[in-house]
């Protein structure tokens, strides 16, 4: 090197950073569309650059909406409305829309136009006489948080503007609310199980908040007897509305989903309390166990060769923390390793309390994101994780065997619904995991030729 000159820094051996955050969740403006699209017969209006209506596609598969049926709208901003403001843009669009055969139109705002201060809340009430139907305003830029924060942010806003007073209660009723909150791709199904359930102990559902739910049925939501919160991600700030509101009570409260035999016949057991339905409910019980039994002692799923085998569990608290138990007893795995999307205080202690009861020590990671998934794994070091694609790639390199999909992350594997509640969830899972341990077997490389 010639005198005076300075070496250049080599770009391969910058160090990487230590650490960095790459999350599972998307933010608070892809909720709130995924909670509006959840009411049938409206449409949803992003006020927001045409990027972030892909957030809004996203909801729409979500909750499995038809697009013959449900219509999305987007005004589109461009650099000029970003800077300077898109109301002019909002209102023009707003009225192009004002004859479409709809019940409402929800109308959602993304980051820029937030910043800039569009107030969307000031323009549909200004447009308001104009339309035949209802404008929901729902201000949800994604800064404001997760897709849950969103979740939410969205359901506040459909109970206190929708929701008609309601002094009479119908009796043995209840209101199902967030069920789209779940990381399970076939979640529909988990909400139809729920559905047959209650119907099967005499419960009526008022409405669903929300998935293909009318208007009609969310204004007549204070008339519901109880809540019953499908979600431990989302959603409890809508029960503790509704009871403070209304004094609907909430039901299965602080109890884990019904994924496994144990949370399964605890949740039916305290419906059937709650309902003056037990013996409706040990029947149920009874008939699923002896299904899964039976159906066990023909198939032979492979969990005998998986026998304290140390496992990772990562998800969203709506599937995890079920999974906990359902792993350890179902399966007779070890978990050592639990990684959950959320922190909220109710998951934390929800996720303690079943630890506790189980006599289990894993490391616990709250509020997860891929890197302090890859770094846990390799310390860790477990034999089969449940996650998602995710963790498939994440786990390359580091020795795990078995990586069971379980939660929807980046790919869609189901096309039919499938549900992990109740009985028949247990099989569905039982069958994931048996499917990746065979899978696991498979050959690598070509060792034969095919005789045709």
């Amino acid at each position: 090197m010639e005198q005076g000159q300075s070496k250049q820094p080599d770009a391969a051996v910058v160090p990487a950073p230590e650490k960095c955050s790459d999350p599972y969740l998307r933010c608070a403006f892809n909720g709130a569309a995924q909670t509006a699209l959840g009411v049938s017969g409206s449409a949803l209006l992003a006020h927001s650059p045409q990027g972030c209506d892909y957030l809004v596609n996203n909801a729409f598969a979500s909750q499995e909406c038809d697009y013959m049926e449900t219509m999305t709208l987007c005004t589109k901003l461009c650099v000029d409305e970003i800077v300077h403001g898109g109301e002019d843009l909002l209102v023009r669009t707003i009225r192009e829309a004002k004859d479409l055969p709809i019940s409402s139109l929800f109308v959602i705002s993304a980051c820029g136009p937030e910043i800039v201060g569009d107030d969307i809340v000031a323009v549909c009430e200004t447009l308001q006489p104009e339309m035949k139907f209802r404008l929901v305003p729902i201000p949800c830029p994604g800064f404001r948080g997760s897709q849950y924060d969103g979740i939410d942010i969205s359901l506040d806003t459909i109970l206190k503007r929708l929701v008609k007073n309601s002094d009479e209660k119908i009796p043995d009723s209840v209101c199902l609310i967030a069920p789209h909150a779940n990381a399970n791709p076939t979640w529909v199904a988990d909400l139809d199980w729920v559905k047959l359930a209650l119907s099967r102990m005499g419960i009526r559902v008022v409405a669903t908040l929300t998935h293909k739910t009318p208007l009609s049925e969310i204004e007549y939501v204070a008339s519901a007897e109880t809540s019953l919160l499908l979600s431990h991600d989302a959603g409890q700030k809508a029960a503790d509305y509704l009871f403070a509101t209304y004094g609907i009570e909430q039901v299965c409260q602080g109890i884990p989903l019904p994924i496994g035999m144990t949370n399964t016949r605890r949740w039916l057991s305290a419906l059937g309390e709650r309902f003056d339905a037990q013996k409706t409910a040990e029947g149920m019980t009874a008939e699923g166990e002896k299904m899964v039994t039976a159906t066990c002692r023909r198939k032979w799923p492979m969990a005998r060769f998986l026998y304290r085998t140390p496992a990772a569990i990562v998800a969203d608290a709506t599937v995890g923390i079920p999974l906990v138990r359902f792993v350890t007893e179902e399966m007779e795995m070890t978990p050592e390793l639990v990684c959950l999307y959320t922190s909220q205080r109710p998951v934390r202690e929800l996720l303690e309390g079943e630890l506790h009861d189980l006599g289990l020590s894993p490391r616990v990671v709250y509020g997860t994101d891929v890197y302090q998934t890859r770094k846990n794994l390799a310390e860790i070091k477990p034999r089969v994780v449940f996650g998602s694609t995710i963790e498939r790639h994440a786990s390359e390199g580091l020795g795990i065997p078995y990586v069971v999909e379980v939660v929807r992350m980046m790919r869609q594997f189901r096309m039919i619904n499938r549900e992990y509640f109740g009985y028949t969830g247990i099989l569905n899972l039982f069958e994931c995991v048996q499917n990746e341990w065979t899978m696991a077997w498979r050959s690598k490389e070509k060792r034969y030729e095919a005789k045709w």
